[in-house]
């Protein structure tokens, strides 16, 4: 669209690049000022404890309204993404949702929130990401790759179901049920209303990434994936660009990495939260460093992490993420009660 409109020399990879570092700013505020984060939304749901959950449902309920509103209105299609093929990769999804979930506990964080935490002077966080980055590009392009090939193998043809707008009653009728369901949830979870907005402008970042790439920076000659708000691909591929960018180009990706880490930096400036921590204890520091290897594995196989599946891919109602998503919470409760719990 932009191509077609104005005669620009802007690449479109670079142009892809501005925008994530956009989105980055605005998702990295937004998630400092709300402590956004799936796993947190889960540990304190295990105690009765429900506000973090409904800033997340509400974040969920955006993206998936906005990203839905696209693809009925034409201006988005997800026939041909990974999210949406008929062969689902069940095993995959499955490990590594549950990989992803156990490893979020143990590091005390998902890493959209480690992200987070690491522009806020957490050297904990800092160093989590950097062994989930190696992992992940390990298990995308480098020794890992032949046990993501291994899972990838088996397969359950699911059909046209791997879109859950397919299912009887269509798209509306499932965004209808969804809409009171989620409303109720959110309404009843006592979540502040400051939060819920904070929740809902995350939630709008999704179908602004995909209209982004998917529509509006889409060149006949030089044309881009498609992609929203994720941290696992981003994150390898920030990795890779920070070692070999004369041979790359920064993308959407790692726009995204880099306009959150700024983006979070500066909501905690403003808020005076900027505070170094480190590692207490060598058990601790096996802890989190196990829990960020598992989540680079488990990220890969799953397809995403808790933002990239759990909310931009169920956003596009795509069963494979939704199944990965109740994957991640499932062995995140069970992961917190068992390590956490006593």
């Amino acid at each position: 669209m932009l191509y077609e409109l104005y005669d620009t020399e802007i690449n479109p990879v670079f142009a892809s690049c501005l925008l994530g570092v956009l989105i980055g700013l605005a998702f990295g505020a937004a998630a400092q000022l709300s402590r956004f984060c799936l796993r947190r939304s889960v540990v304190e749901f295990t105690v009765g404890q429900f506000p973090a959950f409904g800033v997340w449902l509400m974040a969920f309920l955006i993206a998936m309204l906005g990203t839905q509103t696209l693809v009925l209105n034409g201006q988005v299609s997800f026939v041909e993404h990974r999210f949406h093929v008929s062969a689902l990769p069940i095993l995959t999804v499955l490990v590594g949702g549950a990989l992803f979930g156990t490893g979020m506990v143990l590091a005390r964080g998902c890493i959209s929130r480690l992200t987070v935490l690491s522009a806020t002077g957490n050297l904990r966080a800092a160093i989590c990401l950097v062994v989930f980055a190696i992992v992940a590009h390990a298990a995308l392009k480098g020794v890992l790759a032949p046990l993501r090939v291994g899972f990838g193998a088996v397969t359950l043809d699911v059909g046209e179901f791997a879109n859950l707008g397919n299912l009887p009653g269509g798209t509306v009728l499932f965004l209808a049920i969804a809409l009171v369901v989620l409303a109720a949830a959110i309404y009843r979870s006592g979540a502040r209303l400051v939060h819920l907005l904070l929740g809902a402008s995350i939630g709008m970042l999704v179908p602004f990434g995909w209209f982004g790439t998917g529509v509006f920076l889409q060149d006949a000659f030089d044309p881009i994936p498609m992609a929203s708000i994720s941290f696992t691909a981003p994150w390898a591929d920030t990795l890779f660009w920070s070692v070999a960018s004369t041979s790359i180009a920064a993308g959407f990706g790692t726009g995204l990495v880099g306009g959150t880490l700024l983006g979070s930096f500066l909501a905690a400036a403003l808020r005076g939260e900027l505070a170094l921590q480190s590692f207490e204890a060598p058990r601790q520091t096996m802890r989190y460093l196990l829990g960020a290897a598992m989540m680079g594995l488990g990220g890969v196989l799953a397809g995403g992490c808790t933002v990239g599946a759990g909310l931009a891919g169920t956003a596009s109602l795509s069963l494979s993420a939704v199944l990965a998503l109740v994957a991640m919470i499932a062995s995140a409760w069970l992961a917190n009660r068992l390590i956490d719990g006593p």
